[in-house]
């Protein structure tokens, strides 16, 4: 996984330089500052005096020498405490500190730390008692320098209260930053223009280190103020591909780079010390990248999952990095789920549900009796209450799964210790029963688990990690029995992620850690309450005046864990999981997209050629093209055999046009005032127009006269819908009807009754209405822009979205009836789950949008300006931009073979377009 990659990258970066000293040796929340070669000399002044080469590095809360020599333990003095520093010798100074004249520095402590002795990591030696080191350096005219500022570094590692220190250590810093720039030179070209350049910190996990930030028209630099690992990080703006805002330690001050499209692990993460620069640099970046889009949102992300071209691991990963967690800072490392719920079995059955955690709870809700425990104690507890005294996710919990991998970490963390042998990570399935039964254990896992690096669970650097009480030494992790091997025990980890039981209840997850059940009374009834300091948004350190409280609620956030940023306000949509049979089963308020008998279901389409029709739908090619009527073509209908193509207008003519013979046969004129739409009924007889004068009119085909005339509105008729003798009118007198009746040329009599089975109130004038394959149910769209979805069973609303800023223009139901499809005037494609009536996908073109088909996937749309545009909407993107009409489109139809297209405009012209393949 990402952490154990860069972990390698920087194992390697180490054996290159021969270097065993890493900012993982400082305390959290210390720097380094710089370093001199220098000799250790040992027994100074005795018979067996002995140099020792190496590095003498001043970090601001301890001196650190690293040997040349491996065998060498790296010395760490905390300059705490200290008792004296100052030259050699001059000991008959009655000042408490003396001042440096030679090459040599005198340290007088009470305390040593001896770390990676024979370059073996392990606990940290503590020596006690009064010792005196020298250190000799290179140059001696740098010691008065050097000695000076451990003086001053001293005077704030003393001060008593830890928010003056901080603040004392940051003047320091800020002072040296001041005194630096970049240095110019490092540009890779001396042809490249400069942008900005501000201070700022470079962000590894538990480590921060300060620098310059630089960024030209083609490069991102970082130069670290030490000038470790390497004198200037670079990174070529063409090679980046996402750059995320991040909070850092709860405020807006962090920027991370990723120059891959899919990896957790980013190429750099920045932490500035203003919100302004960290922004002015993010709009930098972000201008230069032509087809960069700098932020995805999660919903477009959620329907590429729903659809299935996320897995659930890929999902899950994308929403971490939206959610600000990043492998970067180990207080908001990535959290995945504890998926499986048996690790006894020697078999592991991924068919039975019982095999399974219930994802609808959170990990302290999963034990009914420590729940109970845990409830009362809540009841009694005074505001602000939380249910559970620890996070699912905190440094502590990340480090305690990758101590096998990265044990200097843990050994940072810890102060140079690694935990107790008994509380180690032995075991998955004692830490399973632990998080099950334990009072205070309710963490979640890592992604680690469900990836292709074993090494996290296996001692490979065969690391001293304790004895337990029955005497077996901490080695590699025990797995459970259906397990052969680690790379077994991640494969079918793996295959638990993916099963069907986790694709249908992933999203209940999702809803506890990054959803509506994060906050508020959702939280509280889902028994998912954590420490009010773990939410963002939960302090405003800045409103905290005192240095002292300060630091250490800061240090209280940081160590505890942080909640995930919230991404969704509204249930989560749940994924569309393959179906054994190719049916659809009529939706219910319950169950609103759910499949029904008799209706072949999208996802088992066995017309290959819908498939291979719109896999080229962007080689659409025009043959021909015909101006029939006088004004602005609105609606399209085409008999079953193809030949005849029924169009109405604002011209208020319904015109029949031959393919065949390419001519105009039929011109009919129901009122003075405009055609909106029209369709055409089941046998080809008669077409039904709706029109603005209120009206629905029938005409008999066969008869060639206006058949019967339905005067079922109080304002203009906007669009209508047929199916099953069932009539659908949208009007802009603000309400959809539904009308039973059966056409005259079915009964005996002339003229057919129209009865009202349901009136669908809305606020505003209808534009328009669609109906799903089993017409069950309707979406409308309105003038304001809100978007309606109707459960037609019952006549009752499921979802009122107000996803549009004007006018909707038109809307459609995906094959599979589980999302909607609206554009409107303000160039938006919305994409909204049905279930949930989340808006799941937003995509903008910079002009009105009036028209369009769609699979679920792929969009062909008429804009405003005539053109055709094909949308990938998994991608994000427009996939082809076709030349079409000389006005806005307004109409557009499709056979049920998806092979041939026809398009109105208001250029009064309808043309015809064949796929190419």
């Amino acid at each position: 996984m990402a952490f154990i990659r860069k972990k390698r990258r920087e194992q390697q970066l180490q054996l290159y330089s021969k270097e065993r000293f890493s900012l993982l040796l400082l305390n959290l929340e210390e720097y380094y500052f710089e370093q001199h070669t220098a000799n250790h000399i040992q027994n100074k002044g005795g018979q067996y005096e002995r140099k020792i080469r190496g590095s003498l590095k001043i970090c601001s809360k301890s001196v650190i020498f690293e040997p040349d020599v491996i065998s060498q333990p790296i010395i760490k003095i905390p300059l705490r405490d200290c008792i004296k520093i100052g030259k050699h010798g001059e000991n008959g100074s009655n000042r408490h500190f003396a001042k440096a004249k030679s090459g040599e520095i005198s340290l007088i402590f009470s305390q040593v730390y001896f770390i990676k002795e024979h370059n073996i990591v392990a606990p940290y030696k503590i020596e006690r008692g009064k010792m005196e080191y020298v250190f000799e350096l290179d140059v001696s005219g740098k010691v008065e320098d050097v000695v000076e500022t451990l003086l001053q570094l001293h005077r704030a590692s003393c001060l008593d209260k830890l928010g003056d220190q901080t603040a004392m250590i940051t003047a320091i810093l800020q002072s040296r930053l001041a005194r630096t720039s970049f240095d110019k030179n490092r540009f890779q070209s001396v042809s490249e223009k400069l942008h900005m350049e501000c201070k700022a910190e470079m962000v590894t996990p538990l480590v921060t280190n300060p620098g310059h930030v630089c960024i030209t028209d083609t490069n991102l630099y970082f130069q670290p103020l030490n000038g470790y690992p390497k004198p200037v990080v670079q990174i070529t703006l063409q090679d980046v591909r996402r750059i995320y805002k991040r909070r850092h330690g709860l405020m807006p001050l962090g920027l991370e780079v990723f120059c891959t499209e899919d990896d957790l692990c980013s190429d750099i993460y920045l932490k500035f010390y203003e919100p302004q620069d960290r922004d002015d640099l993010y709009f930098y970046i972000a201008t230069y990248l032509e087809h960069h889009v700098a932020e995805r949102t999660a919903e477009s992300y959620t329907l590429q999952w729903q659809r299935g071209h996320l897995s659930n691991y890929q999902y899950l990963l994308h929403l971490n990095n939206l959610a600000d967690r990043s492998c970067n800072d180990l207080s908001q490392y990535p959290v995945f789920p504890w998926i499986i719920n048996d690790y006894c079995s020697t078999e592991l059955d991924l068919s039975n549900p019982g095999t399974f955690r219930d994802l609808s709870r959170p990990v302290g809700a999963l034990n009914k009796e420590r729940l109970e425990r845990l409830l009362t104690r809540y009841q009694e507890m005074p505001e602000p209450k939380f249910m559970y005294g620890s996070h699912y996710s905190s440094p502590g919990y990340v480090l305690f799964y990758l101590v096998r991998i990265a044990p200097e970490y843990m050994l940072c963390l810890q102060n140079g210790r690694f935990d107790n042998a008994d509380r180690m990570f032995n075991s998955i399935a004692e830490t399973w029963k632990n998080c099950l039964d334990g009072a205070t254990d309710f963490k979640e896992l890592i992604p680690e688990f469900y990836g292709d690096d074993v090494s996290f669970l296996v001692n490979s650097l065969k690391l001293d990690l304790g004895k337990r009480q029955g005497g077996q030494m901490v080695d590699d992790v025990e797995l459970p029995p259906w397990a052969r091997s680690p790379e077994d025990f991640l494969q079918k980890s793996k295959d638990a992620l993916e099963s069907n039981y986790v694709s249908e209840h992933l999203h209940e997850w999702i809803d506890l850690i990054f959803g509506y059940k994060q906050k508020g009374s959702d939280a509280v009834e889902a028994h998912n309450v954590f420490h009010p300091l773990t939410y963002e948004g939960g302090v405003d350190l800045n409103s905290i005046e005192d240095p002292d409280e300060k630091v250490a609620m800061l240090t209280q956030i940081l160590e505890f864990g942080q909640t995930p940023k919230q991404l969704f306000v509204t249930p989560h949509p749940r994924r569309i999981t393959p179906k054994l049979k190719t049916v659809t089963q009529a939706c219910s308020p319950d169950d609103p997209t759910a499949d029904s008998p008799g209706e072949e279901s999208f996802e088992d389409l066995t017309e290959e050629s819908k498939s291979l029709a719109w896999n080229n739908i962007t080689k659409l090619q025009l043959q021909e093209q015909y101006k029939i009527h006088k004004e602005a073509v609105t609606g399209i209908a085409v008999s079953c055999n193809g030949s005849s193509v029924f169009t109405t207008s604002q011209d208020s003519t319904l015109k029949m046009f031959s393919k065949e013979s390419k001519m105009l046969q039929r011109s009919i004129s129901f009122s003075n005032m405009a055609l909106s739409s029209c369709l055409l009924l089941p046998g080809d007889a008669t077409v039904i127009s709706s029109s603005w004068d209120n009206n629905v009119y029938f005409y008999s085909i066969a008869f060639a006269r206006r058949q019967d005339t339905l005067m079922g509105h109080d304002d203009a008729v906007s669009k209508i819908c047929w199916h099953d003798n069932r009539l659908y009118s949208a009007s802009w007198d603000s309400t959809v009807k539904v009308w039973s009746g059966v056409p005259a040329e079915m009964t005996c009599t002339r003229r057919q009754q129209f009865d009202m089975l349901a009136e669908l109130e809305h606020d505003v004038s209808v534009d328009t209405i669609s109906l799903n394959a089993a017409s069950t149910l309707l979406v409308s769209g309105t003038k304001e822009g809100t978007v309606n979805i109707w459960d037609l069973t019952t006549a009752t609303i499921l979802h009122q979205i107000p996803c549009h800023s004007g006018t909707v223009c038109d809307t459609a139901f995906s094959p599979d009836s589980r999302h909607v499809l609206s554009t409107g005037e303000d160039g938006c494609l919305n994409v909204i789950d049905v279930q949930t009536g989340m808006l799941i996908s937003s995509l903008t073109s910079d002009e009105t949008q009036r028209c369009f088909i769609w699979d679920g996937n792929s969009v062909l749309s008429g804009s405003q300006s005539g053109e055709l545009l094909v949308w990938d909407l998994l991608g994000g993107k427009i996939s082809e931009r076709i030349q079409g009409h000389a006005g806005a489109v307004t109409c557009i139809w499709m056979n049920e073979q998806c092979s041939s297209i026809i398009t109105g405009g208001e250029d009064r012209q309808i043309m015809f377009w064949k796929l190419q393949y």
